[in-house]
């Protein structure tokens, strides 16, 4: 027996897998449907991105606008690491000089 889920909860799954990089294992494991259903639901969510692309080539799609939040969450964590690294050296330099 097949379930209807709403559009909302169905896009929120997709930004899961997407944004977050959540594996279609974990999703279902929480959520308790089949990985066929995860991997339907972001192919739909594609070929809508897609759609919409190809009747505006100049707006961002909202898979684009996540992959990119993404990146630069990555990027910003990563900065985040340098910047405590060098607050290190700094106070061991300072304490070695001092």
């Amino acid at each position: 027996m097949s379930r209807k889920y709403e559009p909302e909860f169905k896009r929120k799954i997709v930004r899961l897998h997407l944004e977050e990089g959540r594996s279609y294992k974990s999703i279902t494991a929480e959520y308790g449907f089949s990985k066929t259903a995860v991997s339907h639901w972001c192919e739909e969510y594609s070929k809508e991105c897609q759609s919409i692309s190809q009747n505006n080539p100049t707006a961002f799609t909202e898979a684009d606008l996540m992959k990119e939040n993404n990146r630069l969450r990555r990027e910003l964590e990563e900065s985040k690491k340098e910047v405590l690294f060098l607050k290190k050296a700094a106070a061991f330099f300072a304490k070695e000089i001092g």
